[in-house]
């Protein structure tokens, strides 16, 4: 019986988990892939699958998505919008939303793996596919490497993956060479004395501590870097204090980097230490400001040759005017672990997943609404269709042009 990807993406929209918690969404997969036939390894990574179908000599082709969502409240109005609600690592009860497509890449994936399954006459080889937990977090692709992955599974010639953007259903993005930025995610404590509100000449003040180092950060892309390259330091989070009158021992500052080259992230970094030690040293704090390092996604690089091999199969099945180059996106992905693990090229690209009317405002202007949902928004909320079609139609694309294809439509 024919899986229906619509009711399958549907239950998923509205059944989200947060990562390392996607027990459900993991169980059904897993169950999918035993009815299609694949051995199938349960909890690689915690909660992450990986089934493998063998069909005779030849390429070993992995194919991987994700599976966790966020924090978020759903604000999208849709029948079937989630009020899920999880628990954070720190132990706070959260709304938990698919804000950014991962229910798009699983149901896209069980539908690739029934197609290719359902064609086995049309390639030869081992095709392995991976249902990956905690992307958000960064650490998911490594746990499973770290849990044995390789070690349940032959290492793959290829690894390949897509992620749903905002872009027109029907088009894909994909480039060779460096595709998405690195990431770093920092917690910095500025140390103050604190004391009454009405005195602060008795105090060291961490609130305009931070604030000073917070101007300042602002000032490493726009003064520090050339103009050739390309970064995000960006402050999340500035938390103080506990009442209007009361000037608190500390303040914390969350940033957010992203970049495009270890050496301007080595810059970044130092840059950061700097600026914070200087106005911790400048406000004559007491103690030195504490930086720790939260989550690390690496640069996610795309094979040149694999990349032009896909792109080229791509442009020829959905043609020329719907394969872009979207250049080096400053979002970030931790696939490349898998590939890193195997020591096999990675081929990442874009699925779009908004209206296709998208396609005339493009042609007529060259430029997309600004006002769009995007990843990680309350709205963001992909179409169905052709989403779903055409996500499905550029996996096994991509793993028939590695497994081989013998003709005939897909």
């Amino acid at each position: 019986m024919t899986i229906d990807l619509e009711e399958l993406y549907k239950d998923l929209h509205a059944n989200p988990e947060l990562s390392f918690q996607e027990t459900r969404t993991a169980g059904i997969a897993a169950g999918h892939l035993e009815n299609l036939g694949f051995t199938v390894h349960r909890n690689i990574g915690k909660t992450g699958v990986v089934g493998t179908l063998e069909n005779g000599a030849g390429p070993v082709v992995m194919l991987r998505a994700d599976m966790d969502a966020l924090p978020v409240k759903e604000s999208t109005g849709l029948d079937y919008a989630s009020t899920a609600m999880g628990v954070d690592p720190d132990g706070n009860d959260v709304p938990v939303m698919h804000a950014c497509g991962h229910d798009v890449h699983v149901s896209c994936l069980v539908g690739a793996a029934e197609a290719l399954a359902g064609q086995r006459d049309r390639w030869q080889g081992t095709l392995i596919v991976v249902f990956q937990p905690a992307e958000e977090w960064g650490g998911g692709a490594q746990a499973m490497v770290g849990d044995g992955l390789y070690d349940v599974v032959p290492k793959p010639d290829v690894v390949l993956g897509q992620h749903v953007a905002p872009f027109p259903a029907g088009w894909f993005g994909i480039r060779a060479g460096v595709t998405m930025a690195s990431a770093d995610s920092l917690n910095i404590t500025l140390h103050g004395r604190g004391g009454h509100g009405s005195r602060p000449e008795t105090t060291i003040d961490p609130v305009v501590m931070a604030a000073a180092a917070t101007i300042r950060l602002q000032g490493i892309v726009s003064r520090e870097l050339a103009a050739s390259d390309s970064a995000v330091v960006t402050v999340g989070q500035i938390h103080s204090g506990t009442k209007n009158n009361i000037i608190p021992e500390t303040a914390t500052l969350g940033l957010s980097v992203r970049t495009f080259s270890d050496s301007t992230r080595d810059k970044i970094l130092g840059s950061i230490e700097r600026i914070v030690q200087g106005e911790s040293a400048a406000s004559g704090a007491p103690k030195d400001p504490e930086i720790h390092f939260e989550e690390h996604f690496p640069l996610t690089v795309n094979d040149e040759s694999a990349a032009g091999r896909i792109t080229a199969a791509f442009k020829a099945r959905f043609g020329e005017a719907q394969v872009i180059d979207p250049g080096p996106v400053s979002g970030s992905e931790d696939v490349g672990a898998l590939a890193k693990g195997a020591d096999a090229p990675l081929v990442f690209w874009f699925l779009g997943g908004a209206d296709p009317a998208l396609f005339r405002e493009w042609a007529t202007t060259g430029r997309l609404p600004e006002d769009i949902p995007s990843n990680h928004s309350p709205y963001f909320a992909p179409l169905i269709q052709p989403t779903l079609a055409k996500g499905t139609e550029a996996l096994v694309t991509a793993a028939l042009e590695y497994l081989g294809s013998t003709g005939g439509n897909n």
